[in-house]
């Protein structure tokens, strides 16, 4: 970023008045006016910016998004930032009323070369607003839109205001930055230099060399080092032209004045080679003559026959052919429609079916003697019928520059197709559907037909019959029906299912880490705890799914529902396990990923957030279809698998999940570790036709494995997946140590004097209530709380029940309470607060149990050192042997003695 002395000087080089130099300083220092969010169906971003050292908010991943990536990697950008204070535009509305309206640009940009506004609009909502709109957009030129009122606001400032359009994204472009992106945030990328030299050498030997053919010929270099070259421009690819992700299509040159020269020498030899050779000798073929347009009808043996375009038949032998083809007097032509068709005949020929094609065919074959003007020998078809025939095919290259749309059937148009009630009628049946069917009643259609039989005869015209009033409701936009009929989320359902039309960015990725998808659910099974026998209720699963492999990088259980502590967990699981996070994690609308702590965590590691559309799963679909094959292919298979309550009515207390529960967390947890990765990721994946694995280590081979991007599974990371106050800090006071949620802590480091008063980074344990952490002097220093000894082992979320006990108790004797340290540990350490914590203590004992297990490898075996025998044979059930887990996919699995133990180690 800009210093403020670089700042005045660039303002001086542009020109920029004192007012607009104010004008930059407001906005650089101004937080955004307000925060995006994922609302009807856009997906919103949070774009972890290293040119602008702060997280950048994208309204929608197929817009904004592609201006965040232009400008992030666009070395005349300096500086910009999004959803900047808002400004006023004045403009004619469309009835020629002057109209003033608040208008919150999506990016302020600073430039070497200016500064000012931008907005970014989908082409197609462009389109709409200017039909709107007419005055506030306005579109000159090929795809350039320009907006005057903001253009004439941004002038008086010396600022620009430009509209920018989906239409101009270069998306080759935007694809290869993020498959280089990871490189590109490199603070030093280390290439060997005899690796560096082995690759250019084969560039330079062999010059447009397939980006495929030199990662397999670069024996001494890895792919790493190949990208990294491409990065460092020592190696030059066209990045707008094909994606890295395809590496059989992109050239590789030692520099771009040498890739330029071998484009144009092979376009100037296609060029050369297009003519005589790429000639057609199939029947139907156009050639070109001597300036004219001929039709190959048949190349025989011995001669070659030629039809006009007016109909004039010419015979040549092969010998002549052959000598005015190789003179160059005779080519090809290289479309093969023919030229100048209208559009109704495209149309027609669109429309036509197998049939009409086939009996459009067999009277070509009938009148193709005719058309080159030879005797026809007697057929039994009426010669009445073929000159007609005839005289369609002349008629139709007369309209439409095609006569084969003449002999194209009609059958399909004949008959009066018109409506035949009355117009009144046809304004009542609509009226009724609208206003009677179409609504949230949601009445039945031959109640509204009633109603509208008894308007047709009050008014005196002619009533519909009850067929035609379905065929009209039926044939009416059905999203848009079940929308009025049932809400929104229903009609979600009826909407086509998603397909990438138009290239933009792979919606799977182009490998392995590059997205990721969090999400939660409920399992379908009861637990119990292992100490009391209790019935603990279902746990919630947090998944996170890589979604180039479909392959499940980390799994966290617990029996609290979803909250910043499942997502903080199901990250820090998979930097244990494979030492590093997605590059892009997609996740819902739920407030816990909204959290400070996650994207927090997120920003610290440059992982880019994107948020999808509520109440759409289909965005989601990864983490989706996951959970339905977790359930039903291990988790339906156990004992206590709650499939049953679907048919609540068929319970009795003999099958009642509740009582056939015997699982316990840790060992559910251990057990559903070795499903997701031994068993389903060694599975054949039907929509990748190989297993989640294999898929994961061809993407790392061909994508790089980029060791730069490593995160170590230290104290630093850790701390850093420990929630802190929504401050980020706390005020050390004296002898009283720092305030988290109402309770103070204290550590010795707090009795230098030079402290007192400062603002100290804080961290808690969401499972220890008894302690915290203080960054004091450069180190994490752990606090004890003041009633360390009654609230030792208490997890935050049993503070908050007990707090909210409390406060409900105060109420009911209409005192005024303020809740202290003190009144909080009383309550917890009194016999009346057992049964309402109870449940609460078990199941965060259950679950610090289970983690503490599952850091140090342990199995989910009894006591004798066998796995339970339901337990075995539901996993045989799940179609896969079960092993026990004592290794990791990518290595060995963490042991008692290197493991790290959760919020124990501290």
């Amino acid at each position: 970023m800009l210093s403020d002395g670089q700042l005045n000087q660039l303002c001086q080089d542009l020109g920029l008045s004192k007012q607009a130099h104010a004008i930059i300083q407001e906005i650089r220092s101004s937080p955004p006016t307000r925060r995006v969010r994922s609302a009807a169906g856009n997906v919103s971003v949070r774009y972890p910016s290293r040119k602008m050292g702060l997280t950048i908010q994208a309204e929608s991943h197929r817009n904004e998004l592609a201006g965040i990536y232009e400008k992030e990697h666009d070395p005349v950008t300096l500086e910009y930032y999004d959803q900047p204070p808002r400004i006023k535009l004045a403009y004619r509305a469309k009835n020629g009323q002057q109209v003033g309206v608040l208008h919150t640009p999506d990016f302020f940009v600073i430039r070497a070369d200016g500064a000012g506004w931008e907005e970014w609009k989908m082409e197609e909502e462009l389109l709409r607003l200017q039909e709107k709109m007419p005055n506030r957009y306005v579109r000159r030129e090929e795809r350039r839109w320009y907006c005057p009122p903001g253009e004439c606001y941004a002038e008086q400032f010396g600022f620009f205001y430009r509209v920018r359009s989906s239409a101009e994204i270069d998306w080759i472009f935007q694809r290869n930055m993020l498959f280089l992106e990871d490189y590109l945030r490199a603070d030093d990328l280390r290439i060997g230099e005899k690796a560096a030299q082995a690759v250019l050498a084969l560039v330079a030997g062999r010059p447009g060399t397939r980006l495929d053919q030199l990662l397999e010929q670069a024996e001494e270099a890895s792919n790493d080092d190949v990208y990294a070259l491409i990065v460092t421009e020592r190696l030059y690819v066209d990045l707008r032209a094909t994606p890295l992700a395809e590496p059989e299509r992109v050239r590789v040159f030692c520099d771009e004045e040498t890739a330029r020269a071998y484009v144009l020498a092979e376009s100037s030899c296609r060029t050369a080679a297009s003519g005589p050779r790429s000639l057609s000798l199939a029947a139907g073929s156009p050639v070109v003559w001597d300036g004219r347009r001929w039709t190959i009808v048949n190349h025989g043996e011995t001669t070659t026959s030629l039809l006009a375009e007016d109909g004039v038949l010419v015979e040549l032998a092969n010998a002549t052919f052959e000598a005015l083809v190789g003179q160059g007097k005779l080519t090809g032509v290289t479309e093969q429609a023919p030229v100048g068709i209208s559009a109704e005949a495209r149309e027609r020929l669109a429309q036509a079916s197998p049939g009409d094609l086939r009996e459009a065919n067999r009277r070509h074959a009938i009148i193709a003697a005719r058309l080159i003007g030879s005797v026809t020998a007697a057929s039994a078809t009426p010669a009445r019928t073929a000159r007609h025939w005839l005289a369609k095919w002349r008629e139709a290259e007369r309209i439409h520059n095609c006569g084969y749309v003449g002999l194209l059937p009609r059958c399909g148009r004949s008959g009066n197709r018109k409506r035949k009630l009355p117009e009144s009628t046809l304004l009542l049946l609509d009226e009724f559907i609208a206003a009677d069917y179409e609504t949230l009643k949601q009445k039945r259609k031959i109640e509204v037909y009633g109603a509208l039989v008894r308007a047709c005869e009050a008014k005196g015209v002619i009533a519909p019959s009850y067929k035609t009033f379905v065929l009209t409701a039926n044939t009416r936009p059905r999203v848009e029906q079940v929308g009025k009929r049932q809400g929104p989320r229903a009609a979600y359902q009826e909407l086509p299912f998603y397909w990438e039309l138009v290239l933009t960015t792979p919606r799977h990725g182009d490998r392995p880490f590059e997205i990721g998808h969090i999400d939660h659910t409920q399992l379908d099974v009861e637990l119990v705890c292992s100490r009391t026998g209790r019935n603990l209720g279902r746990p919630w699963a947090t998944f996170l799914s890589d979604a180039f492999s479909r392959r499940l990088l980390a799994v966290y259980l617990t029996f609290d529902r979803p909250s910043y502590r499942s997502c903080m967990m199901v990250l820090r699981e998979c930097v244990r396990w494979h030492s590093r996070l997605p590059q892009t994690v997609v996740v819902d609308g739920g407030a816990e990923f909204a959290s400070v702590y996650f994207e927090t965590l997120l920003a610290r590691y440059e992982c880019s957030k994107k948020t999808r559309p509520g109440a759409q799963p289909r965005f989601g679909s990864v983490c989706e279809r996951l959970f339905g094959t977790t359930n039903t292919m291990f988790i339906h298979n156990l004992l206590g698998n709650t499939q049953i309550l679907q048919r609540i009515r068929q319970v009795t207390a003999a099958v009642d999940p509740r009582e056939q529960a015997c699982w316990t967390i840790d060992r559910l947890y251990a057990w559903l570790c070795e499903w997701a990765y031994e068993v389903y990721d060694t599975i054949e994946h039907p929509a990748l036709g190989q297993s989640p694995r294999e898929t994961y280590a061809a993407g790392l081979a061909q994508g790089g494995l980029r060791p730069h991007r490593l995160i170590p599974y230290d104290e630093d990371f850790r701390m850093s997946t420990l929630p802190t106050t929504p401050k980020g800090t706390a005020k050390l006071q004296r002898q009283l140590g720092v305030k988290i949620h109402h309770l103070y802590y204290w550590a010795e480091a707090f009795l230098d004097p030079v402290l007192e008063g400062a603002e100290l980074p804080v961290r808690f344990d969401p499972f220890d209530a008894g302690t915290a952490y203080a960054f004091v002097r450069g180190r994490w220093v752990r606090c004890i709380s003041e009633h360390y000894a009654r609230l030792a082992g208490r997890s935050e979320r049993e503070i908050l029940l007990a707090t909210v006990e409390l406060r409900r108790r105060n109420q009911r004797h209409s005192q005024q309470l303020t809740v202290t340290a003190r009144k909080l540990a009383d309550f917890l350490a009194s016999v009346e607060a057992e049964e309402s914590l109870l449940e609460q203590r078990l199941r965060d004992a259950a679950v610090k149990d289970m983690l503490v297990r599952h850091a140090r490898g342990a199995t989910a075996k009894d006591g004798a050192g066998q796995a339970p025998a339901q337990d075995k044979s539901a996993l045989r059930e799940a179609g896969s042997a079960v092993r026990t887990p004592k290794q990791h996919p990518d290595g060995d699995r963490a042991g008692s003695g290197d493991a790290l133990i959760m919020y124990e180690d501290y």
